[in-house]
């Protein structure tokens, strides 16, 4: 495959590129516009790793309203109304589904997927249900599985040995959920029993870390600590910790050292905690969001994802990680043009970083050819346009390509 007059992230030129046999084999800047036959001629538009989606819970897509609304919009009620539809799965129901997410998905520039499966469920039927998908699902994304204890390890009836369960069947990551558990020492039983079993099965780490208003819970610093002790670092991610958003700021300096020395990763889900986060105050209403820019600016690696695709957490969600950072930028006072120019970090690399998939991710000679062109020049044009994309390829195999919508004027300006 052979792509002419594309554009790279942060270089001025235009660029041809080679694929071979699957993989980068060449990238050499031009010296002018060409004009001949190519594969794709990307017209200056922006070539780019794919879109990477770190946390999304396919499990439960497009269960809105089922059997209930969350009326309240809070977390604690979308759990409760989680628990209310898991008797209602089916091999049947849970892969239609999540083919239909993944669609959604694969047309927006996702290639790289993380989804949390509950494994409270003592039949595990929508994880049995996914596990195979991953083969059926490979020509299009890579799908890591995380084994998510939504209903708690340690205070939902034989939740170790569904966990012990889960890493049989299939799952990928190691999941947890402190702040859920009955009680403040479970919490950090359960944070210190999901690093041990996920060292002894040599399996990454992302747990729900303090997803919740309340700036008392500060299962953050027993995750951190866990990595730091247990030489895990990097192997680990806290999503959602939307406590942080609440807390004080001297806490926070206190806090940010270890995180550093911790080397772990996070993952922000910008709509869906916009949305649930905030739902006991008056006024002013905390919107809830972790400290993007903070945890950034401190060298930390946060990435963004959207958790939730018509869910009783989240009854919006289209598979576009582009709307998810435009919520993060807006939300998080990242209006800045260097806030721009690395947007799409956001939804790139920092993901990757987090699935541990770096050293296969990326635009370089000798990577598999996994990339999108997008309708936009640079991160800037991609991010204030939304822009669609044009072009998606995997292994060097062209899976989708997309005309520009246009606009016919009737009147003349």
């Amino acid at each position: 495959m052979k792509i002419i007059n594309a554009r790279l992230r942060h270089q001025p030129e235009l660029f041809t590129i080679i694929c071979e046999d699957g993989y980068f084999s060449q990238i050499t800047a031009q010296s002018q516009t060409i004009h001949e036959h190519a594969d794709i001629d990307a017209q200056g538009k922006l070539l780019c790793a794919p879109f990477v989606e770190p946390h999304i819970h396919l499990d439960a897509v497009m269960t809105v309203g089922e059997p209930r609304w969350n009326e309240s919009g809070t977390l604690f009620e979308g759990i409760a109304c989680w628990a209310e539809r898991k008797p209602m799965l089916t091999t049947e129901d849970v892969q239609h589904r999540v083919m239909k997410a993944a669609r959604l998905l694969a047309d927006n520039g996702v290639q790289h997927v993380r989804t949390h499966i509950d494994v409270t469920d003592p039949k595990l039927i929508a994880l049995k249900a996914i596990v195979p998908l991953k083969k059926k699902l490979a020509p299009w994304m890579d799908l890591q599985i995380v084994a998510f204890p939504q209903e708690g390890i340690l205070s939902y009836p034989n939740g170790k040995e569904l966990m012990k369960l889960a890493v049989e069947i299939g799952a990928d990551v190691i999941g947890g959920i402190p702040h859920f558990e009955f009680t403040r020492e479970y919490g950090v039983e359960s944070m210190r029993w999901v690093m041990d079993f996920a060292r002894q099965n040599n399996k990454l780490v992302d747990v729900h870390c303090d997803e919740i208003d309340d700036e008392a819970s500060r299962f953050l610093e027993v995750l951190a600590t866990a990595a730091l002790e247990s030489g895990m670092g990097n192997r680990v991610t806290a999503s959602h910790t939307t406590a942080m958003h609440s807390y004080n700021n001297a806490y926070c300096s206190k806090l940010f050292r270890l995180l550093k020395m911790s080397n772990i990763n996070f993952v922000s889900c910008p709509t869906s905690n916009i949305h649930l986060q905030g739902r006991f105050d008056t006024l002013p209403k905390r919107r809830g969001i972790t400290r993007i820019k903070e945890l950034t600016e401190a060298g930390m690696n946060v990435a963004l994802a959207q958790d939730s695709i018509q869910d009783p957490w989240y009854s919006l969600g289209n598979g576009k990680l582009l709307r998810e950072l435009d919520f993060a930028l807006h939300a998080c006072h990242m209006m800045g043009y260097q806030d721009f120019n690395h947007g799409l970090d956001f939804i790139t690399d920092n993901g990757a970083k987090v699935l541990h998939i770096s050293e296969q991710y990326g635009i370089e000679v000798g990577k598999p050819a996994n990339f999108i062109i997008l309708d936009g020049a640079d991160d800037v044009e991609v991010i204030r346009e939304q822009a669609e994309v044009l072009w998606s390829v995997r292994h060097g195999e062209l899976l989708l390509s997309r005309t520009p919508s246009q606009i016919n004027h009737r009147l003349t300006l």
